[in-house]
């Protein structure tokens, strides 16, 4: 049976909680990420961030903020005020049916994948998605 750490991503880009949400939408837009982990000094997962979650502390451009005046308050904002610390985690040796499930029972697109308190890697939609896309090709000569 497939195991979490045989899909999951083992090279995450992860912040800091003392780190602001300036550095957490500049992560998303340049990595193309939607989800960062947030750790302590040695790798403990501490959080989570989501795109989600950055866009519930983004003034709506309905309210006349300019570009400037959001970026202004990201600098301000740290990450330990916003992020998500009651955070479903999956163990690497969980196997794959049930990391789904959880996705699924809580719609969540993401697990950060934890071992011993470490963060060691997260699965996302993406991976399942890889995940199916790689077994129909087995499949089917012809899924492109």
């Amino acid at each position: 049976m497939l195991k979490v750490k045989d899909i999951m991503t083992t090279e995450v880009f992860v912040l800091h909680a003392t780190q602001t949400l300036e550095l957490v939408r500049s992560l998303m837009r340049i990595k193309h990420v939607r989800h960062v982990p947030i750790v302590d000094g040695d790798n403990t997962f501490v959080g989570l961030m989501t795109h989600r979650d950055l866009l519930a502390q983004t003034i709506s451009h309905l309210a006349e903020v300019d570009e400037d005046e959001q970026e202004y308050l990201d600098r301000h904002i740290h990450i330990v005020n916003t992020m998500k610390t009651d955070v479903l985690t999956a163990d690497p040796e969980m196997d794959v049916c049930s990391a789904i499930a959880k996705l699924l029972d809580h719609k969540y697109g993401c697990l950060p994948v934890v071992s011993d308190g470490k963060l060691v890697g997260i699965v996302t939609e993406a991976d399942f998605l890889n995940l199916t896309l790689g077994l129909l090709r087995d499949s089917d000569p012809t899924c492109v």
